[in-house]
């Protein structure tokens, strides 16, 4: 896609600055500088982001843009896993074609649908390179495709969240496509439906407006949410929650339980909890203290204590050195010889910055603050330290 000297050019300087390459475009009057830089500048961003593929030579990238849109390969071997298997993959939205990628391998045949030539150019070049043989990149409209189909047994669909503006936009019926007029459609053509949407929204609104949900996935990475994926089939019952992050998976099933959970009881808690942000998202508390027999410190602090260790909790483990009211000789006692630590608030009425002033601590340490509520309503320090 460019010529000998430009192909030269990014394999010398694949790991320079880009922003002191740019300055230096016109000493190299034969490359071909802005493909050269975002050729380099997108190697970089996927040796984190998608490792497998920024350790082979060869892999062309798309646009900034593009790169921050597409899945990592995290996420993407999440949906792998959650994708079942069969004759016939439908990707309607590719873009940059990471997700199809790794879905593909679980099918005997591919086919990714996207708007833009240049990507198509891009994904087909790498799927070459991949060796994924039996991948069929479209160039088309998505929704024009669709009414195309005859049958799948995995449709895949990731609405842009973007309007023309280039703005970002987070509900269902303001994403390109909007999903919710091609349901019937989506069901119709292909045995089970998989939506990728952005993690801002409420799942459960989600659930209540697409219906036909059978699987919720809120997919976490580094304890960071990044994706909403919901699972759509013709057997709604039992609706399921996943909450993944990382290799951990929370699995529970919907009901009212799920989101009850028992106060503390516990009068010398030695061992403290905080959710990954998959669970803080999806909200399931009561499931995850059913699971492991341990209560929250309160209905809305949303962190667990107890007296014995739960090695499995998925989430931070802290140990508890001592907890504190807020009352100003003891929390001289408790916080004497601490000068740093890490503060979380939970259900409490101060913010993170306000409550740092108050106690006159820097930030950082290996000391960790969890400010609180408890259940008789008053409030609480629970001075911590991470277990490794």
């Amino acid at each position: 896609m460019s010529n000998q000297a430009t192909l030269e050019f990014i394999c010398q300087h694949r790991y320079d600055d880009i922003r002191q390459l740019a300055l230096q475009g016109r000493k190299y009057p034969e490359v071909d500088m802005t493909y050269a830089l975002e050729q380099i500048a997108g190697r970089q961003k996927a040796q984190t982001k998608l490792p497998t593929w920024a350790a082979l030579d060869g892999i062309l990238y798309p646009a900034h843009i593009s790169m921050e849109q597409c899945s990592s390969e995290t996420t993407a071997k999440y949906k792998a896993k959650i994708a079942g298997s069969g004759k016939l993959f439908v990707d309607l939205t590719a873009g940059f074609g990471v997700d199809a990628a790794f879905i593909s391998r679980n099918f005997n045949h591919a086919i990714t649908v996207e708007r833009q030539s240049y990507l198509c150019e891009i994904s087909s070049a790498n799927y070459k390179l991949l060796s994924y043989d039996n991948v069929q990149v479209v160039c088309g409209d998505g929704v024009e495709y669709l009414h195309s189909i005859k049958s799948a047994d995995l449709i895949f669909i990731d609405p842009a969240r973007r309007d023309e503006h280039g703005s970002r936009t987070y509900g269902i019926v303001d994403c390109t496509p909007n999903i919710l007029p091609l349901l019937d459609e989506l069901l119709e053509k292909a045995e089970r439906v998989m939506v990728k949407l952005s993690p801002m929204l409420d799942w459960r609104k989600a659930v209540e407006d697409i219906r036909k949900v059978s699987e919720v996935h809120i997919v976490s990475v580094d304890n960071e949410c990044k994706e909403l994926l919901l699972i759509i089939s013709k057997d709604v019952s039992p609706l399921k929650l996943f909450c993944a992050n990382n290799d951990s998976v929370f699995e529970c099933i919907v009901d009212c339980s799920t989101f009850v959970s028992p106060v503390c009881q516990c009068e010398s808690p030695v061992f403290l909890y905080e959710p990954n942000a998959s669970i803080m998202k999806g909200g399931c508390f009561g499931a995850v203290s059913a699971r492991f027999n341990i209560p929250q410190i309160d209905k809305n602090s949303h962190l667990f204590i107890s007296d014995k260790e739960v090695p499995d909790f998925p989430g931070r483990h802290f140990t508890i050195d001592r907890i504190t009211s807020m009352n100003k000789r003891d929390l001289k006692l408790a916080l004497c010889g601490i000068e740093k630590a890490n503060i979380t608030v939970r259900n409490f009425p101060m913010s993170v910055s306000e409550l740092r002033k108050r106690l006159k601590l820097g930030d950082g340490g290996d000391t960790y603050i969890f400010a609180t509520t408890v259940a008789d309503g008053s409030h609480r320090l629970f001075v911590c330290r991470k277990k490794s």
